[in-house]
């Protein structure tokens, strides 16, 4: 069996038959990040183009399993954000590689227009291999409208034999002409032990597997990609003390969304803590002993939600994190 085969979650192996089962030209598969969007719509566009289809899916072996594992296929047209595409190993379109590699410009986190014009033109070419033509778009909602209306037309009358699969961790932020031209399938959450499975056979040591489940929402592959990134479990485990302390080196890895991503789960389980209820991302024992009011740990909570609208492009990402460490050490200790 293939390492493509062995590595693919049970889950989304299920959700990729029931799919594969389905006629239709378009689909959108939906949810929260960490369960799999991506894993699946590639395993359907490897399956939709296989030349040996099997009943679970792509052979894994033709010229066609190949061609997409090495990035490679004529078929299959993927449209990502750049800085996505390069850190998943997709090819940019030449110009948009040279402009970045000239310094004209920085890698784009949208799903660029330009892009998406060549994806249509991609439609109306011939089949170079016979089995039709895939696109594949994630995270859909990084499209803008002009973006998106540039896809809409082929998505309401596709040239000949061609597939759509949008992948999206917000398809509430999709146009709704795209969504109501597309199937929707909801993501499908695993069972927590089924996750503690697949991570532990991942490599992941079965107590950092715990902690980082948990921490992520029951997101496993939330938990990957946040090791990948350089994040451990200790880091997580401390991090509820170490802003009481204003701690800034044990997250000095973390970007400025990744950093206020964990101070807001860490302040609505400071906030379900006081009132009694169970916190949700951190064991109870993790959290700090502390008398800050509730007032201030809700004022806490509102300022996290603003500064998440500029998370994504800081003035100065070190000046943010200084600023979301020093506002969480005064909002931990506060006395008011």
């Amino acid at each position: 069996m293939s390492q493509a085969q062995t590595s693919l979650p049970h889950w989304i192996a299920v959700q990729r038959d029931t799919l594969l089962r389905q006629r239709g030209h378009a689909w959108l598969l939906n949810g929260p990040s960490g369960l799999g969007q991506y894993s699946l719509a590639l395993e359907l566009a490897r399956a939709w183009l296989c030349e040996r289809p099997t009943e679970q899916g792509a052979c894994n072996q033709c010229g066609s399993c190949h061609a997409i594992g090495v990035r490679t296929h004529a078929d299959l047209a993927v449209l990502m954000p750049e800085t996505l595409m390069i850190e998943l190993g997709w090819p940019l379109p030449q110009k948009a590689q040279e402009d970045i590699d000239d310094k004209k410009r920085k890698p784009s986190k949208e799903i660029r227009v330009d892009a998406m014009r060549d994806a249509v033109e991609f439609t109306q070419r011939t089949s170079a291999q016979g089995r039709g033509k895939v696109v594949l778009v994630y995270p859909a909602e990084r499209m803008n409208a002009v973006t998106a209306n540039t896809l809409l037309k082929s998505l309401e009358e596709p040239p000949g034999d061609i597939k759509f699969v949008l992948a999206s961790e917000g398809a509430q932020s999709l146009l709704s002409t795209v969504r109501s031209r597309c199937m929707a399938h909801a993501m499908v959450w695993p069972k927590p032990q089924e996750s503690l499975q697949w991570l532990t056979g991942q490599g992941v040591p079965a107590l950092d597997a715990a902690i980082l489940l948990r921490a992520s929402g029951d997101r496993p592959q939330d938990v990957l990609s946040w090791l990948q990134q350089g994040h451990t479990a200790p880091q997580w485990r401390d991090l509820p003390k170490a802003m009481q302390r204003g701690d800034l080196k044990l997250l000095a890895n973390w970007s400025p969304p990744q950093l206020l991503e964990g101070l807001q789960k860490l302040c609505h389980d400071v906030l379900a803590h006081k009132v009694g209820a169970t916190p949700r991302f951190f064991d109870a024992a993790q959290l700090p002993s502390m008398t800050s009011p509730l007032r201030v740990l809700s004022q806490w909570a509102v300022s996290l939600a603003s500064a998440s609208r500029t998370a994504e492009h800081p003035f100065n990402p070190g000046l943010m994190h200084e600023a979301l460490v020093s506002e969480a050490k005064m909002a931990l200790n506060s006395r008011e």
